[in-house]
């Protein structure tokens, strides 16, 4: 079993796991630990605003990020959203779990942290599921995206709550991506 954790900061290997995808609450022997600041002793000093992640395709059996997502990217782009989605999908193995935690838009935290620079809603998961394309786009307002994202992922567990989200998703491998139909004039 090998896992990444995305965002390790001063402390953040030293406990256990807050999201359990697999039901073990111990890190894996094999962890790899990443941050962008030096100080906090990662095994992978990395700015996740750089992309791609350097790590090789079906690299990770799960991938964790506890209150790391909020702090890159900026809200509204849409097209950084879903390539670091994309480079999470290329570096999981096939049926791999992504576990998050996020403020809840509801939350003080979401923005009043200075560092904080976009909400992940948990709505906004639905982008990374193929077959909601299929399933909702031009029967609901969902925007299709489909030609700028093919990564796949199914949902294992979310959870709403008044301060903080929390989710799993699964690597779908292969992708389950259609092609859009063209429009018809």
């Amino acid at each position: 079993m090998r896992t990444l954790l995305m965002g390790a900061g001063q402390a953040g290997h030293r406990g256990r796991k807050r999201l359990l995808p697999n039901g073990d609450p111990n890190w894996s022997a094999d962890l790899v630990t990443l941050d962008f600041n030096d100080s906090c002793r990662p095994d992978v000093v990395w700015d996740l605003n750089n992309l791609p992640l350097p790590f090789a395709d079906n690299e990770f059996d799960e991938i964790h990020a506890y209150h790391t997502l909020e702090h890159f990217g900026t809200q509204g782009d849409w097209r950084g959203f879903l390539a670091f989605f994309s480079e999470v999908w290329r570096i999981l193995k096939p049926g791999g779990h992504f576990a998050g935690i996020t403020p809840s838009a509801e939350s003080v935290w979401a923005l009043a942290d200075p560092g904080h620079t976009r909400v992940i809603m948990l709505e906004s998961l639905i982008f990374l599921k193929q077959t909601e394309y299929e399933r909702q786009c031009g029967r609901t307002p969902m925007t299709d995206y489909r030609p700028f994202y093919q990564a796949d992922f199914d949902f294992h567990t979310i959870q709403r709550g008044p301060d903080e989200n929390s989710f799993i998703i699964t690597a779908v491998k292969p992708s389950r991506y259609i092609e859009p139909r063209a429009l018809v004039a």
